[in-house]
């Protein structure tokens, strides 16, 4: 029998993220984390209930006896021990690993290493072939000129072997991206990739041990209940279930988290001091195991990788063609930023809103409420307004903006909504989190403007501007 665990909030805790005056957004960023400890500990209380669905469709299958219920879930307060559930595939692991002993270096560490090698190399040869060139006689360089136009069509020729060859190599190594179908090319193996993520893992170790929270803290204890409840509800997918969900929780103000491809996951109290409510942080622990489960880290070097050895080809050729090295150096910096800006960072933001989309698809089929994942986007949209931070064109960074995140996140959430149906989760109640989101901000725009008015006879009254106080 399939069953869907569902995910709920009591009473009216949900996005009460901007209330009260103006002045209350100096604090913006630092209650979200007493929305997910501040719940009431009463025996009727259940912040994950049951529920039932039918065979078939998207959710997970259940292996436990019809008549076996799995307890309910509760955010408990400071110091309580939680409850394990046998049936998350997840694993807490406290103590700190060294490296393994010598062993073979895994092939993606093999490349990291011989990457600048390769870049040195064709600096070399360009430059070679340059002073070459500029060494021979001019009755020699005619001479070299004719031979090269008599046999053009056998260099041609020679030219587009080499782009058959890479042609080939690209679509020999295309494979097909787990749940969404989506054709990537993958050259290193996926073994081969969690051996270099374990040693990444030892890093981050090294560098946050202690700054570790116990499992007796609550905020541990909110994010192992969320990663195992996502792990739970999507134990049908055998890319989740293949994974040991291993938990850190570090005690850092930055507002991150992320998910190595062997399963470690990391969480910063910063983020949750940031997110409103269980949903919110559901959505991005969902959005980070999302990362993990496509295997994005894997994908994205192996398009490094390739592109790198394509550039070797042009960076000889700037190196050989540019009369003086410091004119080789601008060619390289160009071709190297065109690089980055044409293909590398459109192709992360392109992993960052697959990784939007499964990860709804994974708080969905936890019955989590998925309209509050755009309104997080919108938080902190508003709360970087509020810190004073500039804002960068979308095309300078990795990551999608926050406004064009919670649009794309709007336009998903229908198709999750009915996802969360088929697994029979409970109906939402209240109000939509996005609509209280407009009203408060309407609000706040409203106060705002009312607050300017005696202090303003030149402002023109039908273009108010806002002026949000710094935290």
């Amino acid at each position: 029998r399939n069953r869907c665990q569902s995910l709920d909030l009591s009473g009216n805790a949900r996005n009460c993220f901007l209330t009260g005056t103006p002045d209350s957004y100096k604090n913006l960023i630092g209650k979200g984390l007493r929305r997910l400890l501040d719940v009431p500990h009463t025996s009727g209380q259940e912040v994950y209930k049951n529920a039932h669905h039918s065979s078939g469709g998207l959710c997970s299958q259940s292996s436990e006896p019809p008549r076996e219920k799995i307890p309910s879930l509760q955010i408990s307060s400071v110091g309580q021990t939680p409850r394990h559930f046998p049936a998350w595939n997840i694993e807490i692991k406290r103590s700190f690993h060294t490296s393994p002993s010598l062993q073979a270096a895994p092939v993606p560490l093999f490349w990291i290493i011989v990457k600048p090698a390769q870049k040195l190399f064709a600096i070399i040869l360009g430059r070679s072939i340059r002073k070459w060139w500029k060494a021979l006689p001019p009755n020699k360089r005619e001479l070299f000129k004719e031979s090269a136009r008599k046999n053009k069509w056998k260099i041609l020729l020679g030219v587009s072997s080499l782009g058959v060859v890479f042609v080939m190599f690209y679509f020999t190594h295309l494979e097909e991206t787990p749940i969404t179908g989506r054709a990537r090319l993958l050259v290193f193996g996926k073994e081969h990739f969690r051996e270099l993520s374990q040693m990444e893992y030892d890093m981050w170790m090294e560098q946050f041990k202690n700054q570790m929270l116990p499992e007796t803290d609550a905020r541990y204890q909110v994010v192992e209940r969320v990663v195992g409840h996502l792990s739970e509800s999507n134990k049908d997918i055998p890319q989740v279930a293949a994974l040991k969900w291993v938990i850190h929780v570090v005690d850092e103000p930055g507002v991150n988290a992320f998910v190595l491809p062997n399963g470690q996951v990391f969480v910063f109290t910063g983020l949750l001091e940031a997110v409103s409510d269980v949903h919110q942080l559901s959505f991005i622990l969902g959005h980070e195991i999302a990362h993990a489960v496509l295997e994005h880290a894997a994908e994205k070097a192996s398009l490094v990788h390739f592109l790198d050895f394509l550039s070797l080809i042009f960076l000889t050729m700037i190196w050989a063609i540019c009369p003086r090295d410091s004119l080789a150096v601008v060619g390289q910096w160009i071709q190297s930023k065109l690089q980055e800006f044409m293909f590398d960072r459109p192709y992360s933001r392109t992993l960052e809103a697959e990784a939007d989309k499964v990860g709804l698809q994974f708080a969905a089929k936890a019955c989590v409420d998925v309209r509050a994942s755009s309104v997080f986007w919108q938080q902190m949209e508003l709360a970087e307004t509020i810190q004073g931070q500039p804002k960068l064109p979308e095309w300078l960074s990795t990551h999608p903006s926050h406004e064009n995140r919670a649009e794309h996140l709007d336009r998903l959430i229908p198709e999750a909504l009915k996802i969360r149906e088929s697994c029979n989760c409970p109906s939402l109640s209240g109000p939509d989190p996005r609509l209280i989101f407009r009203l408060n901000m309407q609000h706040l725009l409203e106060s705002s403007k009312g607050r300017e008015a005696p202090n303003s006879t030149k402002q023109d009254p039908s273009k108010p501007k806002l002026d949000f106080p710094h935290t």
